[in-house]
């Protein structure tokens, strides 16, 4: 049993030994004995702590969560309230300091009590604050406290390893999750009735002036020359849009802070904008497109399809695949095994990190016993590789996401998506983007795929992310200096994509959507 000094403690061990060192030096037995009785008593105190908190483990020291679920989902930035038991069976009491959670990085956790006491034979209820800060699948995996015995010199900590999982969706799901779902048929009603919205039809709407990104099909010629200005058509629609949502989800889109990296924007505002399409009435597709394409969702108007969008949007992105990960299979078995000890000590107590074969086969019945996030499959080469990985993702452990990037791959499967969604049957007539400008210096692959999409096939909006999101500018001295480089840099391949963009066509940034109808 590990057993740490508390400061009293360590103060009281110094004084005895200053005291010892005095009554030494001057020859004074009694200043000596004084100082030996107190490491003495140290001893005992830290003997009688052992003793009492061993009592107190075996008559059943437990934690647990209320309520049946281990799971809960909450949109970004949202938080979520999870109540905590701490059970004493003991007829002593228990005090405990520095109660905290163990907790994915992806996560807030702020507890209630950091310090206290739980009476003998009763239980104390801690309340737990979590608030999202990344899409994914996350977990709280237990508490950790420090329990203190006797004169409360001495402190005993305690792991306990029950974990809670937290489904993080992008934060436009908050009024998804919460709204009315209609009866027992957990249908909504029908919202965003056919009307007249801007967009592609063959009633003349107005007359407005040109702004950058109008298609050229769309210039009044006659109207633009007995005016002197250059004028396009407006047209109405009374059919509903077929909308395509494409996320551009590069591992180094990830890098900044948990939180604010491009990539957690990006996903926030293409929820944002496909919620929008999903109230009017539309049809939403949604493509999330890496070095390959990690998800491709047909077309769709229905409540459960709008949460399968959300839900594709926080799973697809993460970096759990051998692809997109920076672990290797012997840092995935690592990490596995080390989560896998507290939960079943027994079993993986014996087990060492290059039995490769042992940690897949326990992690594979812990899978199917105690699995936070079931049905949780990532892809690998090997059976084994698949076990260890489904295993990070069923108990919401994360992987950190891979050091070289995706950017040529991610350009040549964006321009093979694009070709592709032309020649769909169901033809879209909106698609949004989410990706940095196509700086033609930086992605001249992409920038020539783009010049050669025909115009007539769809409208497309291309809506920049940042790169420069992440980077933190309250820095000082050489690390302020490089971040604001980084930082101009980044604005000035934006500014580039966005000429090449408008040379071509092509709206960039947020644009103008129609009004929601009720």
């Amino acid at each position: 049993m590990q057993t740490y000094p508390a400061p009293s403690s360590v103060a009281l061990a110094g004084t005895a030994l200053a005291a010892m060192a005095v009554g030494l030096v001057l020859r004074d037995p009694t200043t000596t004995a004084t100082g030996g009785a107190l490491l003495v008593g140290l001893a005992i105190a830290r003997l009688a702590t052992q003793l009492d908190v061993a009592g107190i483990r075996a008559s059943g020291f437990e934690m647990a969560w209320r309520g049946e679920a281990r799971r809960a989902r909450v949109a970004r930035g949202e938080e979520v309230v999870l109540v905590a038991e701490l059970r004493n069976r003991d007829a002593r009491a228990a005090r405990f300091s520095g109660l905290r959670a163990t907790h994915s990085p992806e996560l807030e956790v702020r507890l209630e009590y950091t310090a206290g006491e739980v009476p003998g034979g009763t239980r104390l209820l801690v309340r737990a604050f979590v608030r999202g800060l990344r899409v994914g699948r996350h977990a709280i995996h237990g508490l950790s406290l420090e329990l203190e015995g006797g004169p409360g010199l001495f402190e005993v900590p305690l792991t306990f390893a029950n974990p809670y999982g937290v489904l993080v969706l992008p934060g436009a799901a908050h009024e998804l999750m919460h709204s009315a779902r209609g009866g027992r048929s957990r249908r909504t009603a029908v919202q965003g009735r056919p009307g007249a919205f801007a967009g592609e039809g063959d009633s003349l709407r107005e007359l407005r002036e040109h702004q950058p990104g109008d298609p050229f099909r769309r210039i009044a010629w006659k109207a633009s020359a007995r005016r002197a200005q250059l004028l396009v058509r407006e047209n109405e629609r009374e059919e509903r849009d077929v909308v395509w949502v494409l996320l551009d989800a590069s591992v180094e889109l990830w890098s900044g802070p948990v939180g604010q990296a491009p990539l957690d924007s990006a996903i926030d505002e293409a929820a944002t904008v496909a919620l929008r399409h999903f109230r009017r009435g539309d049809h939403v597709g949604l493509a999330v497109v890496g070095a390959r394409t990690l998800a491709f969702l047909e077309p769709g108007s229905t409540p459960g399809h709008a949460l399968a969008l959300v839900n594709a949007l926080a799973d697809a992105t993460s970096c759990l695949e051998p692809e997109r990960s920076g672990l290797d299979e012997t840092d995935v078995a690592a990490r596995v095994l080390e989560h896998l000890r507290p939960l079943d000590p027994r079993a993986a107590g014996h087990l060492h990190v290059n039995e490769l074969d042992r940690i897949a086969r326990r992690a594979e019945r812990m899978l199917v016993m105690r699995a936070l996030f079931k049905h949780a499959a990532v892809a690998a080469a090997t059976q084994r590789e698949r076990t260890l990985r489904s295993y990070l993702a069923a108990f919401g452990l994360g992987s950190p996401a891979r050091i070289e990037p995706d950017r040529p791959r991610t350009d040549a499967e964006l321009a093979r998506l694009l070709v592709r969604l032309g020649r769909e049957k169901r033809r879209p007539s909106l698609v949004y983007l989410w990706s940095p400008a196509p700086d033609p210096e930086t992605r001249p692959a992409l920038d020539r795929a783009l010049a050669s999409l025909p115009r007539r096939r769809f409208e497309l909006n291309w809506m920049g992310v940042r790169l420069d999101a992440g980077i933190p500018l309250d820095a000082t001295g050489v690390a302020r200096v490089v971040a604001e480089t980084v930082s101009l840099r980044a604005q000035a391949a934006v500014r580039r994509g966005e000429q090449a963009l408008r040379r071509l066509g092509l709206r960039f940034g947020p644009t103008r959507h129609a009004p929601v109808r009720s």
